[in-house]
């Protein structure tokens, strides 16, 4: 297992030399994602704002919707940056990679098949954060840069900038491995183990 301090957006070196089980901390721009703005545009067909979508191309998306306070100049500060369950919206993974260029997810909890299939496909990775570390988190968010779709908030679309954001797990890698698959598997041979000496 190795440590990568990286800095968004990703290249292909940087996704093609992460392999799971490794950890990361990122410095640069990710962008918040969480169901209501995707459900509007893949669901809804909703065109992404202009001045969005070529800042995706490399992106990292963490799923979130963060807690924060309006300032009076209709710019916004952070209150509380946590990270939502991810495999609610496995099914966005693919069209965040194919159609918009994102290269990472990071959340909690993994992804199912056909989302971490799309990630050996198209070559992207995903990170997992560890539950409870929003206080953490928070800190490491150094500005809201931008915020569309402010509609739907806190489901918004956020961009951040970080710096020491993590550590973050590789979980799913571009290679096709998956700690959380193996986990399960190994569960589930103790769990046959149990049962047969009963």
């Amino acid at each position: 297992m190795t440590h990568y301090r990286l800095k968004a957006p990703l290249t292909d070196e940087d996704i093609n030399q992460l392999f799971a089980g490794d950890t990361v901390t990122l410095e640069g721009i990710i962008f918040g994602v969480r169901d209501a703005n995707l459900i509007r545009l893949f669901d809804q067909k909703v065109d992404l704002p202009a001045d969005l979508a070529p800042q995706l191309q490399g992106a990292i998306a963490l799923h979130t919707a963060p807690g924060v306070r309006k300032r009076e100049d209709g710019t916004y500060e952070k209150v509380s940056i946590g990270t939502t369950t991810s495999y609610r919206m496995d099914r966005f993974t693919r069209g965040l990679m194919e159609d918009f260029g994102v290269r990472v997810i990071v959340g909690k909890g993994g992804l199912l098949d056909e989302g971490s299939q799309a990630l050996v496909d198209l070559k992207g990775c995903y990170f997992t954060i560890l539950g409870g570390s929003a206080a953490l988190e928070t800190t490491q968010v150094e500005a809201i840069e931008d915020v569309w779709w402010e509609d739907l908030m806190p489901e918004a679309i956020w961009k951040f900038r970080v710096k020491d954001f993590g550590p973050l797990i590789v979980s799913i890698d571009s290679h096709g491995n998956n700690k959380y698959k193996n986990v399960k598997q190994v569960a589930k041979q103790n769990l046959d183990e149990i049962i047969s000496n009963l």
